[in-house]
């Protein structure tokens, strides 16, 4: 569908705002290529396997990871911005989560654990500008940008020096294992001229999963395939 979008409102910001806030950033762009903006909209559903991993480091140690599989499915949107280049959020389910041997205890998961095994079900949401390679119907893309995930529910499986084994729900808040995670993903793909979507991708964490002071710095890596379609 077309959509024509105007937008005073953000003229008005910029002029009393000479330094205007990042989330304005990207607008103050677009303005100075005009005041309207047409726009082309198609959805799409879209799902596939990935295997993710953490950067994990203890005290400056890093500690060995090995990867966990999950997958992920969702929605998104690929909305005309410019010459072949186009806003292409998507909000999507993401299955994570990490395996590690911990040559120094920390917590969480605690300070008598020697390794860790979670499960991690996220929300996940995609800010993205995608760029095709041609005009043709059938073209290579790429994509790139920043997301949000939303830790909704995680478990980890962990065993002790003392040989026990523990098998507990993740604790989140300020003092335990964060909410919120953000990362850098980037798309390689294949769009056919039957609409349908092919594509790799890889995330890459940029914020730490643990709030525990002296706790680890743990951060997500995701490597994945994904196939979907453009609704009709």
């Amino acid at each position: 569908m077309s959509i024509r979008i105007f937008i005073p409102i953000f003229s008005a910001y910029i002029n009393y705002n000479p330094l205007p806030s990042r989330k304005f950033l990207l607008l103050s762009i677009i303005l100075t290529k005009g005041i309207f903006i047409t726009a082309q909209t198609r959805f799409s559903f879209f799902a596939g396997p990935q295997a993710t991993t953490v950067h994990y480091v203890v005290r400056g140690s890093e500690q060995s990871t090995d990867f966990k599989f999950g997958f992920q499915a969702g929605v998104g949107a690929k909305i005309e911005f410019d010459n072949k280049l186009y806003f292409s959020p998507a909000i999507y389910y993401s299955l994570k989560g990490y395996k590690v041997v911990l040559k120094q205890g920390a917590y969480p998961p605690g300070l008598l654990a020697i390794n860790n095994n979670t499960t991690v079900h996220t929300l996940e949401t995609a800010f993205l500008l995608q760029y095709d390679f041609s005009s043709r119907p059938s073209h290579f893309f790429f994509k790139g940008g920043p997301s949000l995930d939303f830790q909704l529910a995680g478990r980890e499986k962990f065993d002790l020096d003392d040989g026990s084994r523990i098998n507990r729900k993740m604790k989140y808040s300020f003092a335990d294992y964060g909410h919120y995670a953000a990362s850098a993903i980037v798309q390689v793909g294949y769009e056919t001229s039957t609409n349908y979507i092919f594509y790799v991708h890889y995330a890459h964490g940029l914020t730490n999963l643990n709030n525990a002071d002296e706790g680890p710095s743990v951060f997500y890596r995701v490597l994945g395939i994904s196939i979907g379609k453009y609704f009709k």
